[in-house]
């Protein structure tokens, strides 16, 4: 692998700033970031409660618009698309994976996981083949003509972190994708998103406030009152040491915290 493609800028942001409000009562949650990501890097957003780290993901993300500022995704600068460019390119470059895992209750597992190839021009034989190693990757292949409401929390997410993953964008978006998973089935979830993130060199970025889904991450940037505080790098760290390291800048912010992991 050549230096320039470990270097590869995945996403851009320039000067971001977001407000809220009208003249007079202005609140300005995110105050000029500056933040690169490059390809295959696994990054956790953290901070206290009104840091605005859910604010900049769904600014990065295209779910919000910045006040000010610049985003690029690769070359393309998202932040000046209007709405049906943003939609398209959505659909194109980017995945998401949210808490509440967002499935239609009225399609299959498999009919959920191939939503976002189904308008495609991806040949059936390539759809298929994509289809079937991620959901290898996942565990889920056994569960693929099952309905959401058959099958548990944990699997409901790593249908949706399928979905996510299946038309291999160039950008994942995960927003506090444990919080509605109990301890094994989270860390189920992000031992694999973890894998997948090395064997594919697939960019994710998540918000998360909890500090073990953090030391799964290569980098976490911490984010205060709007603006980017610190940033950790995991490099050859043991998970247990990057944990106990996120552990200590969120006792200078303030976070909330868990003591083991």
């Amino acid at each position: 692998m050549s230096q320039n493609h470990i270097l590869k800028t995945v996403l851009q942001a320039q000067q971001v700033r977001k407000s809220f409000g009208a003249r007079g009562n202005v609140q300005q949650v995110l105050k000029g970031i500056d933040l690169r990501v490059v390809e295959g890097e696994f990054v956790g957003i953290m901070g206290p409660s009104g840091s605005g780290k859910s604010t900049l993901i769904n600014v990065l993300a295209t779910i919000d618009t910045p006040t000010e500022g610049r985003i690029f995704v690769e070359e393309t600068e998202i932040s000046r698309m209007n709405r049906a460019e943003l939609s398209a390119f959505r659909r194109q470059k980017l995945g998401f994976i949210f808490q509440d895992y967002n499935l239609l209750d009225t399609l299959t597992v498999k009919e959920n996981i191939l939503l976002p190839v189904s308008l495609g021009r991806m040949k059936k034989t390539a759809v298929e083949a994509e289809y079937q190693e991620i959901a290898a990757q996942l565990g889920i292949g056994e569960i693929a003509h099952k309905y959401p409401h058959e099958i548990s929390g944990g699997q409901r997410q790593r249908t949706s972190a399928a979905r996510a993953l299946i038309h291999r964008p160039s950008i994942v978006f995960a927003d506090e994708p444990t919080g509605a998973l109990d301890s094994k089935a989270a860390s189920t979830l992000l031992g694999m998103i973890e894998s997948i993130n090395l064997q594919r060199s697939t960019t994710v970025m998540m918000v998360t406030h909890d500090p073990v889904a953090s030391s799964y991450c290569s980098r976490v940037v911490f984010l205060k009152d709007g603006i980017l505080y610190s940033e950790l790098y995991r490099g050859n760290k043991t998970r247990q040491t990057f944990f106990k390291e996120i552990l200590n800048v969120q006792a200078v912010l303030g976070g909330d915290h868990v003591d083991t992991v």
